[in-house]
């Protein structure tokens, strides 16, 4: 043990994560090799340190979040991600019963438990899950037992929920909507998802776990078996990046290594010298690409870099897409586009600068909030550059506050193309795209969708104008996206908003898309609203100018 110690000095790193961090990896070593005799792989030579070298491939939230107690999951997630480096093994995936329990609260005085059914839960015979359970997926399926339970002796459904589970966990190399892939293949074999954990590695593979139900046998061989089947089945249409070209642009938009091909009509110039460009400072960093402050010719501009060392087919495709697209929008609620660099390694986008920030910055960083009457400007400022977009055949498909930009004169635009896409001719897409907490239940289900899924996004984005919080930010990403599409579920509408303004926000998020309203009717809405807002607070000011003239003349008179 002295060697693990001297291994493990300088593992210590700054901060109470990364402290965690090695606590967690000290003790699943402990146990791990306690178990020796059942496991001989903890004792051999170099063991500490490849194990110390799967818990930094991973983010820090897999250490934070597994279940130490069940220390052999840990190393069942380790050769799931080394069968991942071979392809023909792809996915790596691996089958086990669980034992999920809701824990009730024993505090609680409207408990749908019922003291046979804590008796119950305490006796497990499977293991629990490896990362546990989550409470907020607790508190959700704690919901829908009270809706169901009604007059029936709430023992049933909680014994259904601690009834056996499986937990099937897949290792693959980490591809563009892989995890659409693996939800779609769940439910295909009539899997119902209760939990889920995706982790990706820095060296580019997936670790995705999940706790599923509906399978009717508790054995896992027929299970095995059947996903077997289905991911052959499915073998052509898991996500490659020569895959991710739209079907209907493949003769628009030709990428090659050494230059990019993109449609020009020859009235427009957009093509930029490189050297023209002047950088300033960087104002954000993302895995695929930079942003920066600058200048081109004298003019401000924001300049987005792709990370050469990320280029591939489907990246510069996304790049072609987005300078296909943005050079074609003008509208005063669009980011303009000035122009590009298409010849690799140097791909950048130019646009103008937008010195106010995001609108994500503003409420979630700088714990800005909106009154009433800008809020609404707001909303209509990006409803009308929606409704331009859509007009034009273009899907945004990554409506969120994070891609609204503020300009100096305090008008907001929509910005950020990388995934948006001219809607097809059938008027449907299919493809996983976007950001969970925002996103469409049609497109997180990967099922047909249109320009309605933006408006759902908007109605999130609605909200988010409203609170200045997160969407469902006790849930990770991927929880939320589950009880969008299995429970319906929704942000929780403040009790102060505007009639017509909560109405705007439910009919915008409704799950059947048709049943969603288009952009040109929600700007006359909210413009309708503004009005209202507006003759509000003018008679306001009218009853207290009023109140203050005649005090006044009552001051005066005495």
């Amino acid at each position: 043990m002295e060697d693990n110690k001297e291994s493990c000095g300088s593992r210590v790193t700054s901060g109470r994560h990364q402290r965690k961090k090695l606590e967690v990896y000290n003790e699943v070593l402990r146990r791990l090799k306690e178990q020796s005799n059942n496991n001989h792989e903890a004792l051999q030579p170099g063991f500490d340190d490849q194990l110390w070298a799967h818990f930094s491939r991973l983010p820090t939230r897999y250490a934070l979040d597994v279940n130490v107690e069940r220390a052999e999951d840990v190393l069942t997630h380790k050769q799931l991600l080394h069968l991942a480096r071979d392809p023909a093994n792809r996915p790596a995936f691996e089958v086990r019963l669980v034992q999920v329990a809701l824990v009730p609260d024993e505090n609680s005085t409207d408990s749908v438990y019922s003291s046979s059914a804590k008796k119950e839960v305490s006796r497990s015979i499977h293991p629990p899950p490896a990362f546990g359970s989550s409470p907020n997926l607790e508190a959700l399926a704690c919901e829908v037992i009270k809706s169901e339970v009604q007059d029936e002796d709430a023992a049933a459904p909680c014994a259904n929920i601690s009834r056996p589970m499986h937990e099937i966990t897949f290792s693959m190399d980490d591809k563009p909507k892989l995890l659409s892939q693996l939800t779609s293949l769940l439910a295909e074999l009539g899997l119902n998802i209760k939990e889920a954990h995706a982790f990706s590695t820095v060296d580019g593979y997936s670790l995705d776990v999940f706790v599923v139900d509906g399978w009717p046998y508790e054995e896992v061989v027929r299970l095995r078996t059947a996903l077997e089947r289905e991911i052959l089945r499915n073998e052509k249409s898991w996500p490659s990046p020569s895959q991710s070209l739209i079907k209907q642009e493949q003769d628009l938009i030709k990428c090659e290594f050494d230059h990019l091909t993109i449609p020009f009509d020859g009235i427009d110039v957009w093509e930029i010298d490189h050297q023209l460009l002047k950088f300033e400072y960087k104002i954000a960093s993302g895995s695929y690409g930079d942003l920066y402050k600058g200048t081109y010719c004298s003019q401000e501009v924001a300049i987005k870099i792709l990370k050469s060392e990320r280029l591939n087919t489907e990246l510069q495709t996304e790049f072609a897409q987005e300078v296909y697209i943005m050079r074609k929008v003008r509208h005063k609620n669009v980011v303009q586009f000035i122009g590009a660099c298409t010849r690799p390694p140097n791909l950048c986008i130019v646009t103008e600068y937008m010195s106010g920030g995001s609108v994500y910055d503003y409420l979630h960083k700088q714990k800005g909030s909106f009154k009433l009457p800008t809020l609404l400007k707001v909303a209509i400022d990006v409803s009308k550059g929606m409704n331009y977009l859509h007009q034009n055949n273009i899907i945004h498909r990554d409506l969120k506050a994070a891609n609204l930009l503020m300009d100096e004169n305090e008008v907001i635009k929509v910005a950020d193309f990388g995934v948006a896409r001219v809607k097809a001719q059938t008027g449907v897409m299919t493809a996983e795209t976007g950001t969970y907490r925002w996103m469409a239940p049609e497109v997180i289900e990967h099922k047909p969708y249109d320009h309605k899924a933006d408006v759902f996004s908007f109605g999130v984005v609605l909200w988010e104008l409203l609170t200045g919080k997160l969407p469902y930010e006790y849930l990770t990403p991927l929880q939320a996206a589950i009880g969008v599409v299995q429970k319906d579920l929704r942000p929780t509408i403040p009790k102060d908003t505007p009639p017509k303004l909560a109405e705007l926000l439910e009919t915008c998020w409704q799950q059947e898309p048709t049943s969603r309203p288009d952009f040109s009717e929600i700007v006359d809405i909210l413009q309708q609203i503004a009005k209202e807002v507006g003759h509000e607070r003018a008679d306001r000011c009218k009853e207290k100018s009023a109140g203050g003239f005649f005090s006044s003349l009552r001051r005066g008179h005495h």
